[in-house]
């Protein structure tokens, strides 16, 4: 990261750390367990419920938040509560995407419903997702107009409806013929929406010019796109020991993405490999080495570039405070070029 990304890095992590575990901690429930089952998804305590320095989350949503309320001349400290609620809301996601795609790992340790079954892992989304409205209702106290609270609850409510509809056409793409224009509709529901509405909020609450907040939605999409389309080439070809995942997780799922679809369109061999009942080791390294030789990993990587390229001339097209601004820049290009 270069210096204005590390400033921000260092000035925000902690306060919007702090932020979400102050949302938690008001919580009154006479029984610690499902609490401790966010503070452990989260990475603040072992398995054990016991406090520890787990493997948390990027928090890259909040990161944006704060950057696009401060590059709109606003004041960082003022959208905790909005970044707060962005980075709930996520996690939320994350915990049912688990149950639904089966995954027991994540960040390197088991999945909340490995640990604690399925039913309590629903439990525990669910109450992410009510946290979330609370964290966001926090902005209250913060100075911010009752009206800019209500818009910042419609903003945060439609938002999940569409990365919850994105998350219902990947779930439906695993039994469906999909092409690459489906698969760009499901990412701009379940990716896209989030890192957009996360820039959104930033500006709302620095009380931003329409222009404004539309260049940082732009920007916030553009991101959002550009950073699955990584993310699909990290699930194929990514070191577990970065990801947190195991080798080629995509390919076993047979997830519809991007350079799975790409190669299908051009490799019958493939598409043969993929309909088998079951996939071994072999079989994966195999299809990943296909998809490299029809081009795929390079067509994604490509596609993301383009969309970096894109998020790049939103922020470009209207004047924004420094070093808020060439911040935002940098991790729009750490998002599309994160470690394998």
């Amino acid at each position: 990261m270069t210096r204005e990304l590390d400033r921000a890095f260092e000035a925000f992590l902690p306060q919007i750390e702090a932020e979400m575990r102050a949302v938690i901690e008001d919580l009154e429930l006479p029984q610690a367990d499902l609490l401790g089952y966010l503070r452990y998804h989260l990475g603040w305590v072992d398995a054990s419920l016991q406090a520890c320095d787990g493997r948390a989350g990027k928090r890259l949503r909040p990161i944006l938040c704060l950057l696009s309320c401060e590059a709109c001349h606003g004041t960082w400290e003022q959208a905790l509560p909005a970044g707060s609620a962005i980075e709930l809301l996520h996690n939320f996601t994350l915990i049912h995407d688990d149950i639904e795609d089966r995954d027991r790992q994540r960040r390197g340790r088991p999945t909340v419903w490995s640990l604690w079954g399925e039913a309590q892992g629903i439990n525990a989304g669910d109450t992410l997702f009510s946290v979330s409205q609370l964290a966001l209702l926090r902005l209250q106290g913060r100075g911010v107009p009752p009206d800019t609270v209500v818009e910042a609850v419609r903003i945060l409510n439609e938002t999940c409806v569409k990365l919850t509809h994105g998350q219902h056409l990947d779930i439906g793409f695993e039994t469906c013929d999909v092409g690459v224009d489906e698969y760009l509709t499901m990412i701009e529901g379940k990716t896209a929406a989030l890192v957009a509405a996360s820039c959104d909020l930033g500006v709302l609450v620095a009380g931003g010019a329409p222009r404004a907040r539309r260049a940082l939605r732009a920007f916030g999409r553009h991101a959002g796109l550009a950073f699955q389309m990584q993310d699909d080439v990290l699930g194929i070809w990514g070191d577990p020991e970065v990801t947190g995942k195991p080798v080629g997780a995509d390919i076993v799922r047979r997830k519809k993405t991007l350079p799975v679809l790409h190669g299908l369109e051009r490799s019958a061999e493939l598409r043969a490999l993929l309909s088998q009942e079951k996939l071994t080791l072999d079989d994966v390294c195999r299809a990943s080495r296909m998809l490299e030789d029809v081009g795929s990993r390079t067509y994604a990587e490509s596609l993301a570039a383009g969309h970096y390229d894109r998020a790049v001339q939103a922020l470009d097209a209207t004047p924004l405070q420094e070093p808020a601004s060439a911040a935002l820049r940098q991790l729009a290009q750490k998002l599309v070029r994160r470690r394998m």
